[in-house]
């Protein structure tokens, strides 16, 4: 997308659209629930339900919130519809309470949380600093821990001695790390080590207090697979072009068992399921789009959706999630699953598509992976929900 000299007309553009947003103070839920209605809350099903309209409109916007990438920042970029805006997520069996920023950042007082992963990871990392943005900015501490700010994030809330990090790992396993010299090339072979744990996180995760692994769309590349010094498969080699995600399964469950063994872990873990790609009339390098702008409602768009092996990844996740559970429980540890793949499956309108700016203004393509900003506030809000239910409230 060019945008050399018409950048200044979108931001003045993006100003007006937004100034009837309300403030995130009108519309964020400001009570603590009663322990007789977090039981009752928890019973509830969160993950099954539907996209009602909700014309109170988002919790922040650019104008609120500075933590916005280029990349999600789709309204500046010139997305000329905000009706993907309008929609809130409605469990079948409750109403998902509405995310309260203050009540978070005293659950998490003296804490630590650690999203461990991709971009999608950063994706949520982001929009759930953008919706505490209202009452604390964080101080972004990366460097300060010798990390690279291209791939991790260090940020600390001092007011809630508050920890919050981005730790890249888009296998969760070792790799060759061929995309640090080229991360755009997504048809570069990895060699993934099934076996051996990602260091970058493994090394710094035992002292926090929350952990959310996700990701997933790494998995799509050409992989070698080796485990213990042996080749045992690979994806997308000699002349394979199958999608196995042998890789996804084994992965997901080195780095469960990982985390469940070791010493001194004492914290909670979530798991978000899958977050759906919706490219449409062709793949992400031959003209593939997701220009939709509002979400799918029959079974003939849903199905529509499902071209690569979306219910195989979910039903890996899911199944080494069930397992790791039950050593979970074993240890006395908390470990639940966020399923949020039913509720974005039907919303291809949230992608950046073409609305979106890469740091090096060359490159162009359509963005249906990611997530736009405002976007993914629902993982953050059943997030919230999930913690409540954990009794994490003093």
């Amino acid at each position: 997308m060019k945008l050399e000299g018409g950048t200044e007309i979108l931001k003045c553009n993006y100003v007006a659209a937004t100034r009837n947003i309300p403030r995130a103070s009108e519309i964020f839920a400001t009570s603590l629930e009663s322990k007789e209605e977090r039981a009752r809350l928890s019973s509830c099903n969160v993950f099954s339900g539907n996209w009602t309209p909700y014309m109170k409109g988002p919790y922040y916007s650019n104008e609120t919130c500075p933590f916005i990438t280029d990349k999600q920042n789709c309204l500046l970029h010139g997305r000329p519809n905000r009706e993907f805006l309008q929609w809130r997520w409605k469990p079948d069996e409750c109403q998902l309470p509405l995310f309260d920023a203050k009540q978070f950042l005293k659950m998490v007082k003296g804490k630590s949380m650690a999203f461990v992963g991709d971009s999608i990871g950063r994706n949520q990392m982001e929009s759930l600093i953008c919706l505490l943005s209202t009452v604390a900015r964080p101080e972004d501490n990366t460097v300060k821990h010798g990390l690279d700010r291209t791939y991790f994030r260090w940020w600390f809330y001092p007011d809630h001695n508050f920890t919050l990090a981005l730790l890249w790992s888009p296998f969760l396993v070792k790799s060759s790390e061929g995309y640090y010299n080229d991360s755009s090339n997504f048809l570069l072979p990895e060699n993934l080590y099934l076996h051996e744990p990602d260091q970058a996180w493994v090394s710094k995760i035992e002292d926090f207090d929350i952990v959310i692994f996700s990701g997933g769309q790494w998995f799509f590349r050409p992989l070698t697979y080796i485990e213990h010094g042996q080749v045992v498969g690979c994806q997308k080699c000699q002349n394979n072009t199958d999608l196995d995600f042998y890789g996804y399964r084994i992965a997901h469950r080195t780095a469960f068992r990982t985390i469940l063994n070791l010493k001194g872990f004492k914290g909670m873990i979530f798991v978000v399921t899958h977050s759906p790609n919706h490219f449409e009339n062709g793949l992400w390098n031959n003209g593939g789009m997701c220009n939709r702008t509002k979400p799918l409602t029959t079974v003939e768009e849903k199905a529509a959706m499902h071209p690569y092996g979306l219910e195989k990844l979910h039903q890996m996740q899911r199944e080494e999630f069930r397992e790791a559970e039950k050593e979970a429980k074993k240890k006395g540890l908390h470990f639940d699953l966020m399923d949020i793949t039913e509720a974005m499956v039907v919303r291809p309108d949230g992608h950046p598509n073409s609305y979106w700016h890469a740091s090096d203004k060359n490159i162009t393509g359509n963005d249906c992976v990611h997530w736009c900003m405002p976007g993914p506030d629902t993982w953050n809000e059943i997030l919230l929900f999930k913690m409540k239910n954990m009794d994490l409230i003093n």
